[in-house]
């Protein structure tokens, strides 16, 4: 069965916008748990992750966790020559105190001219409007987190975060250039792929 991408797309951001604060704060909560139990995630140093900004699962506690853990948390920045993504090292103090700039697109990256390349990650962690079983990830639209890892076959490992209804059960179409997630959080599962 094909699956309408745009129709799909359409319908899993109405879902989001309508999560209530109280299920976002259950849903981040239930993820957090069952990331810190990931054997690959204990042995992170550098971590890559989102700000929400569009509904996707919030992060605060993810991010907090890592400080907390001593390691490196890295944000994503729009490179405008190659819309491909830059990952900025951030601190505590610069997270707490919301040090960020606001991007033409809605959201929130880190004020810096320069970051590394998502090679240098350990681990990325990335949003996602729906994921099948086979770990193809379906995001905005953009394209920035497929143009981003093209370049990095092998490295970071990739974990997405969302709610239960984004993991769908029809396989998903992936192009040559969509790049797949090694794993996937809900509040409910943890599953591995093979990519």
């Amino acid at each position: 069965m094909s699956v309408d991408l745009k129709k799909l797309r359409q319908q899993l951001q109405q879902q989001r916008k309508s999560v209530s604060g109280f299920e976002h704060q259950r849903a981040q909560q239930q993820i957090f748990q069952r990331l810190i139990r990931l054997k690959k995630f204990q042995q992170a140093h550098k971590v890559g992750i989102y700000l929400h900004a569009f509904g996707e699962v919030h992060t605060r506690q993810i991010i907090e966790y890592c400080f907390k853990q001593h390691k490196q948390v890295y944000l994503p920045m729009i490179c405008t020559m190659n819309q491909q993504l830059r990952w900025v090292k951030i601190s505590q103090r610069q997270y707490r105190n919301q040090r960020f700039s606001h991007h033409a697109l809605g959201m929130q990256e880190p004020m810096a001219s320069r970051g590394v390349h998502v090679s240098h990650l350990d681990l990325l962690i990335l949003p996602l409007l729906a994921c099948d079983l086979l770990g193809t990830r379906i995001g905005m639209g953009g394209g920035f987190y497929d143009r981003t890892l093209a370049s990095a076959k092998h490295r970071p490992l990739r974990f997405g975060i969302a709610h239960d209804f984004q993991l769908v059960t029809n396989p998903l179409p992936r192009k040559p250039w969509d790049q797949a997630l090694d794993g996937l959080i809900t509040p409910t599962k943890s599953l591995h792929f093979t990519r």
